[in-house]
């Protein structure tokens, strides 16, 4: 299913999950969701903290990076079986040959975890300044990923100056082109332009991916109203779109149609939130 790009639409296409949530399950399912993120938070953290040593270790030299990289998959696959949010992959596209871009919709914190299974080859993430300050991720995004300040457009640059290097030694980039995790989930915000200004002046592949259920399994950990419960999680991985010979002329266009190829399957899945999903 195709849409038509994004910023034609008089209405959103795509319900806001939290709007139409029945208020007596929002209160009904109130502890069981607590008693889950309790439980989700001290196998992520507490995980995380016996694998602090081995990280340390292997992201001390850039040397060690693809094993961190390979233990950061096998940590991945353990938080799939044990917080019960195993991934399905629905569609997954061949994949070009590295180095490429990986974009994909930003729903839940989930969508870190899983992006380990939907890419294999050797990536560093982009993704907001705030990890830093999170306890023991901080450790891990510093050394291996590449942190955006987007409250400083100097901080902004040099970030992707840094996208840039790891593209010309090989590295694939993801990165989530809403910047944030929007409010009105599982609708989309308007994509930022760096993925795609990357994109085109690197020459290099987009391989657009869509996370279809991240946001109804795992909100906001800080709020205990937030979706919370174990579930499959859904992905595609979309065919990837090249760029070679696109300019900056091709911007706006590149970034319409990854956004619509991402928001196509989300509107056939939630163009109206089904009952069974209103918790």
């Amino acid at each position: 299913m195709s849409a038509a790009p994004h910023e034609h639409h008089d209405k959103p296409l795509i319900a806001d999950g939290e709007s139409v949530r029945v208020v007596a399950f929002k209160w009904l399912f109130c502890v069981p969701r607590f008693i889950y993120k309790l439980y989700f938070g001290a196998v992520f953290f507490g995980s995380l903290a016996v694998l602090y040593v081995p990280f340390q270790i292997l992201l001390k030299k850039e040397s060690g990076y693809p094993a961190g990289f390979r233990l950061m998959r096998a940590w991945g696959v353990f938080l799939n079986i044990t917080l019960l949010v195993p991934i399905h992959r629905m569609r997954m596209a061949p994949l070009p040959k590295p180095p490429y871009i990986a974009c994909a919709n930003h729903g839940s914190y989930l969508d870190i975890v899983h992006m380990y299974k939907v890419v294999p080859d050797l990536f560093v993430f982009m993704g907001k300044y705030e990890l830093l300050k999170w306890p023991l991720v901080g450790m891990f995004f510093k050394r291996m990923n590449i942190a955006v300040n987007r409250g400083s457009r100097t901080e902004a640059a040099k970030s992707l100056m840094k996208a840039s290097r790891a593209i010309d030694s090989g590295l694939c980039v993801t990165i989530f082109p809403e910047a944030t995790i929007p409010l009105h989930v599982p609708r989309m915000k308007p994509f930022k332009d760096g993925a795609f200004k990357l994109a085109i002046e690197k020459q290099v592949p987009i391989v657009p991916i869509t996370f279809m259920d991240h946001w109804r399994l795992f909100g906001d950990p800080g709020d205990l109203m937030s979706r919370g419960h174990p579930g499959i999680a859904r992905a595609i991985r979309h065919p990837y779109i090249e760029t070679r010979g696109m300019t900056d002329a091709d911007l706006d266009n590149l970034r319409h149609r990854v956004f619509d190829i991402i928001q196509a399957p989300l509107i056939e899945a939630y163009g109206e939130v089904r009952e069974t999903q209103r918790r």
